[in-house]
């Protein structure tokens, strides 16, 4: 397996305004209605007492397609594993295909009924897909719920740096601090966006990165063939990180350590990274990816990203500045 998890995860401040959070979180990306419900009782309990409390729990069904269950589930489970709200964070996703005819409040409350509890620690803002949205009144909406305490605080997900800063400037003027964090697909391959300058300058103005999709829905681990639905491929790269995905795994091999661990290493060697998004369906799994923390502390972060390189497939393909 290589490196392996000896120690709870260390926590950094999320944004400028944020809470303190684990460098490393679960996501909810269809997984646990794959699991037996034991199994999954298992890999959360273990997952906050190694420090991995933070969860990302969303609504990921589409209307017209089979339901989805993964954040029900996530409720029953944390009932059965005995948590407390305190001992867990909850990052919830808001959707912003149906806004504002569905208001931002009546969609949270409606996934935090899902997720039983009465308020999330973080929204992530999904997708822009209207050219025309109103981000003035999106940004006065969301300062709303931070008021009455349904969020804690929010980021975007694969926004531009461009809509990032103008929505950042319409938070301020009605009494919010912001977005403090974005996530953003980050791995060896995928690098051009959260490398880029655009996304530099807010890094260094206090934004946070949450890496996401590291394995690449599991390819750059091994899986070149997944059985289940992945992300979206910007720039169409991905036949491109197939054939990278052998390449990785030697240069795991070559470390003493496996292809998930160095993806993982990889993402937080970022300055700006302050938290890594994967999923896991196995304790295994877990303890894998926490042993990314350790490679990256005795190699270093200069001399695994040098090592890594060659395996940079987006680079002027897509647009530093973001979706």
């Amino acid at each position: 397996m290589g490196e392996t998890s000896n120690a709870i995860v260390p926590r950094r401040r999320l944004g400028a305004d944020g809470p303190q959070v684990p460098l490393l979180s679960l996501g909810s990306w269809h997984t646990y209605d794959r699991m037996d419900f034991h199994d999954a009782v298992d890999l959360v309990t273990q997952a906050v007492e190694w420090g991995v409390n933070l969860f990302d729990v969303a609504v990921y069904g589409i209307p017209g397609q089979r339901p989805v269950f993964t954040d029900v589930l996530f409720s029953a489970i944390v009932r059965a594993a005995g948590l407390a709200r305190t001992d867990y964070q909850l990052s919830t996703k808001i959707w912003l295909e149906g806004y504002p005819a569905q208001s931002l409040r009546e969609q949270v409350e409606r996934a935090m009924f899902r997720a039983g509890t009465d308020h999330a620690d973080l929204a992530i803002l999904g997708d822009i897909r209207d050219p025309d949205l109103d981000l003035a009144r999106l940004a006065g909406d969301l300062a709303e719920l931070e008021k009455s305490g349904l969020i804690g605080h929010w980021g975007v997900n694969n926004w531009s740096a461009t809509a990032i800063r103008t929505i950042g400037g319409h938070a301020l003027a009605a009494g919010s601090p912001g977005p403090q964090v974005a996530q953003l697909k980050y791995s060896p391959c995928r690098r051009s966006i959260a490398d880029g300058a655009p996304f530099a300058e807010l890094f260094a103005a206090g934004l946070s990165l949450q890496a996401s999709d590291v394995l690449e829905g599991g390819i750059l681990a091994g899986k070149v063939a997944p059985a289940r639905e992945i992300g979206r491929d910007p720039g169409g790269v991905r036949e491109r990180i197939i054939a990278s995905a052998p390449g990785i795994a030697e240069v795991a091999a070559d470390l003493g350590a496996t292809a998930a661990q160095v993806c993982v290493a990889f993402a937080l060697s970022h300055p700006a990274t302050v938290n890594v998004l994967f999923g896991a369906t196995q304790v295994s799994q877990l303890a894998d990816n926490i042993g990314g923390l350790r490679l990256l502390e005795r190699v270093g972060a200069a001399a695994l990203r040098a090592r890594l390189v060659p395996f940079y497939a987006d680079r002027e393909v897509v647009s530093p500045e973001g979706p």
